[in-house]
Parts: C-alpha cells; sequence; structure tokens
C-alpha cells in the first residue's frame, strides 16, 4: 500500500482511501463519537473473509476512543469522514493480538478492514445541540468560576492594602504622641 498513510507512525495501522468523502462530510468529534460504519474483515495472509456486515446489509456502531474496538478502528475511524471507504491494515498488535483473538482469527495475524464511515451521531441521551449547550453551558461555568477567584483575590489585596494603611495610620499617630511627649518631657 505505497499511498498508505500511516497513523499509528510505526506501520501498525495503514489506512488507503478507496472512496473520499464529500468535501462538506462531517467527520467524528468530540460530540459526534458514536460512528456507524459499514465493514468487511480480511485476514491479509489468505485473503479469506473473515467477517463483514454487507451479507446482512447492517451497520456496526462502537463510541471512539472507549476501547469496545480494535486500536486500529479508535485510530483508523477518527480520521474518516462520512461517505468515506478506506482500507485499514492493521498489523496484529493493533488487531487483536494474544488476547481476546476470535477463534477463527490467527493472534498474530494481519487484517485488513474495508471500512465505510456511515454515519456520526451525538453521545446516547444527548442531541447534538444538547452536546453543544452542555460543553458551552460548562464553559459558562468555568469563566465564571475564574472571575470569581479573580474578584476574589482581588477583594482579598484591597482588604491587605486597606489594613496597611490602617496599621500606617496608627502607628503615624502612635509615633507623633511618642514623639511630642518626648519632646515636652525633655523641656
Amino acid at each position: 500500500m505505497s499511498d498508505a498513510i500511516d497513523l499509528s507512525g510505526d506501520g501498525g495501522v495503514l489506512k488507503k482511501i478507496v472512496r473520499h468523502a464529500k468535501p462538506d462530510a462531517i467527520a467524528p468529534t468530540q460530540d459526534l463519537p458514536l460512528v456507524d460504519v459499514h465493514y468487511e474483515g480480511i485476514l491479509e495472509e489468505t485473503n479469506e473473509v473473515f467477517d463483514t456486515t454487507h451479507e446482512d446489509n447492517t451497520v456496526f456502531s462502537f463510541e471512539l476512543g472507549k476501547g469496545s474496538v480494535i486500536k486500529a478502528w479508535d485510530i483508523a475511524v477518527k480520521t474518516m469522514k462520512v461517505g468515506e471507504i478506506a482500507k485499514i491494515t492493521c498489523k496484529p498488535e493493533y488487531a487483536y493480538g494474544s488476547a481476546g483473538s476470535p477463534p477463527d482469527i490467527p493472534p498474530e495475524a494481519t487484517l485488513i478492514f474495508e471500512v465505510e464511515l456511515v454515519a456520526c451521531n451525538p453521545r446516547k441521551g444527548l442531541s447534538l445541540g444538547s452536546a453543544s449547550e452542555e460543553r458551552a453551558r460548562l464553559e459558562e461555568l468555568k469563566k465564571q468560576r475564574e472571575m470569581a477567584a479573580a474578584n476574589k483575590e482581588e477583594e482579598k489585596k484591597k482588604r491587605e492594602e486597606a489594613k496597611a494603611a490602617a496599621a500606617a495610620r496608627i502607628q503615624a499617630k502612635l509615633d507623633s504622641k511618642k514623639g511630642g511627649k518626648g519632646k515636652g518631657k525633655g523641656k
């Protein structure tokens, strides 16, 4: 895959775009982490299909970044846009590896998935609007806390300055009384 993109930096996850998405297509984001994909999984060594959603025309849905799929998918699918089809080659350490490999897949197998990103959706219970609104609300609360902390700090500084000024006035009065009495006694 000479025109493949090395997504992992070590050759463990390679992505080759088979069909580009439209320029205005959406991509997975923090607000749209639930993805629907069509895929076909192939063992590189034998070119044998071991899993597919095409036979029954279903979609596979998962949330990116939660570790619910093989590492290669978490890495590659987040780089895709809706409508894009990509061939993702996964070395064993980014596929099933020795732990959790399905019985029909050798743990040392390199896998090739042809994945189509069908949709990106907000987390369950949140609409896209409410996810954005929640983020904006949290940002506003953070700003309010920062402003309150800054105001509190400013008030503290003013109180300390007022205390210092009052102490200086008292000290000046004490000094003037001492100075006045001292001069009177000396005469």
